[in-house]
């Protein structure tokens, strides 16, 4: 006497339909066996249904390789591709597209599909080689484009295949812009039903509190948008340049220093860790830009810098910057971080304070030294190299001092090279006991000339020199015939 232990398998072929059955010898009355009538598969997995985590299961889709077992079917089972176009092609059932599905519903599909063909069919479905996905990024990155980017199997308490977030498709894409606003980055993943799902992400809370919920895990065919933000906050510049996510530090950044610089052009600017490098590169900021343009003349108005970036939609930002505040409270937020392409505009200042410029001569965006040519009479004339900050008498003074004996002490004529290309002379009444003043110590600029004239006394002792030179000449003249006995004495 039999039973039926396990179930019946019902084939339907081209040639009709056979009976294929497994029994066990256990129940004495073998009538009782019959064949049971089709019922709908028993769903095995539900599908990811919490919308809070778009980014939990794995989709299925063209070039993924996968391993497909039918229970109690060997001939049936083994391994697949996906094709490009998302469908596998089975036994029995031909074509079946499972692009975009997870692994359980793709596992309920094609049970569905062998339903017609096995009574209850147990299908297993696993991964065996993931395709890569491809993303891409744009906006506010410094490389937008498409990305492929291969998965990577999960380990320890993390099963199954870890996919890249958006932080590291950013990196890809080397990294945000000065420019994007980094609280309002959308991922837009197409559905498969065809729609376009929209996901708002803040990276500024993954920065604040390590919301690890906001750097969202990437799906095949999903774009990345960065969008430019409308306003700069200094303050936070320096703290997002930091992240993972930003263009390294050292990365050269080639920009442009115009207006009221000794060298006005285009330089490139290289970051560095200080601690780690010979060379103390520091941070690629405006005021080392500034340096690298040979430092702001007198005229430069440091409370009106202008900043102007190029945003990647095309639009010009200005920034405004004030390097005073950063002198007199320390505020590092004026001197913020430059991007490849920014421009450095320094004005020139309608009115110049003394006690400021000497102070301005002190920093590090001012020139280590200039140059001033002190002529006439002076003990030690020509080019003289002098701090910024020195004045008209410290000038002369590193040119020897006055000539005594012929020097014009009362007043010295300074010449100056204007920004707007034209020479002005002045003369400047001499004071050797004043502070800096305009009127009688102005402070000296670069290529200025200080020409000391000759005293009265001088003027009138080279005039009669001038005058009596042809007559030393002559007298000259005869010494040398008497000399030599051409010219004999008249009796």
């Amino acid at each position: 006497m039999v039973d039926l232990g396990f179930y019946r398998q019902l084939t339907r072929t081209s040639a009709g339909i056979t009976l294929v059955a497994t029994f066990a010898f256990a129940c004495p009355n073998p009538t009782q066996a019959t064949v049971p009538r089709f019922q709908k598969p028993t769903i095995l997995a539900q599908a990811n249904t919490n919308p809070a985590r778009p980014d939990i299961a794995y989709t299925l889709g063209g070039g993924d390789r996968i391993r497909l077992d039918i229970f109690e079917v060997p001939q049936y089972s083994g391994e697949y591709q996906v094709l490009a176009d998302g469908s596998l092609s089975l036994p029995l059932i031909g074509t079946l597209s499972v692009q975009g599905l997870t692994v359980p519903q793709a596992t309920n599909a094609i049970s569905s599909a062998y339903f017609r063909f096995l009574k209850r069919p147990i299908i297993t479905i696993s991964v065996l080689s993931p395709r890569p996905i491809n993303v891409r990024v744009g906006g506010e990155v410094t490389r937008p484009g498409g990305f492929t980017i291969p998965l990577i199997a999960g380990v320890g308490s993390v099963p199954g295949f870890q996919y890249p977030t958006v932080t590291q498709a950013i990196e890809l894409a080397q990294g945000i812009t000065l420019t994007a606003d980094i609280r309002k980055v959308q991922v837009r993943r197409k559905l498969a039903s065809g729609s376009e799902q929209v996901i708002n992400l803040n990276l500024w809370d993954l920065i604040q509190t390590g919301d690890s919920r906001q750097d969202l895990n990437l799906r095949d065919g999903d774009t990345v948008f960065i969008p430019t933000t409308s306003t700069i906050n200094l303050d936070e510049v320096r703290q997002i340049a930091t992240t993972r996510f930003s263009p390294p530090l050292e990365e050269p950044r080639s920009v442009a220093v115009v207006g009221e610089v000794n060298r006005p052009g285009t330089y490139v600017v290289i970051g560095g860790k200080t601690t780690l490098e010979q060379r103390t590169l520091g941070l690629p900021t405006v005021t080392r830009a500034i340096d690298l343009a040979g430092g702001i003349k007198p005229l430069a108005d440091i409370r009106r810098i202008q900043l102007r970036r190029l945003t990647k939609a095309g639009t010009e930002q200005i920034i405004d910057l004030n390097l005073w505040q950063l002198l007199q409270a320390g505020d590092f937020s004026q001197d913020t971080l430059l991007q490849d392409g920014d421009t450095i505009f320094i004005p020139t200042a309608s009115a110049v304070n003394p006690a400021e410029i000497s102070e301005l001569a002190t920093t590090s965006f001012s020139p280590g030294t200039i140059k001033v040519s002190v002529v006439g009479e002076v003990k030690s004339p020509g080019v003289v190299q002098v701090a910024p900050n020195t004045t008209l008498n410290q000038a002369l003074l590193t040119a020897g001092g006055f000539n005594d004996a012929r020097a014009n002490r009362k007043a010295v004529d300074l010449i100056r090279l204007n920004p707007d290309g034209t020479v002005s002379k002045s003369k400047v009444n001499i004071d050797l006991t004043q502070g800096i003043n305009e009127t009688n110590n102005p402070l000296v600029r670069n290529n200025d000339i200080i020409v000391v004239s000759r005293s009265g006394s001088a003027k009138t002792s080279d005039s009669v020199r001038t005058f009596l030179e042809p007559i030393e000449k002559v007298f000259t003249f005869f010494n040398i015939f008497n000399l030599f006995g051409i010219l004999g004495d008249d009796d």
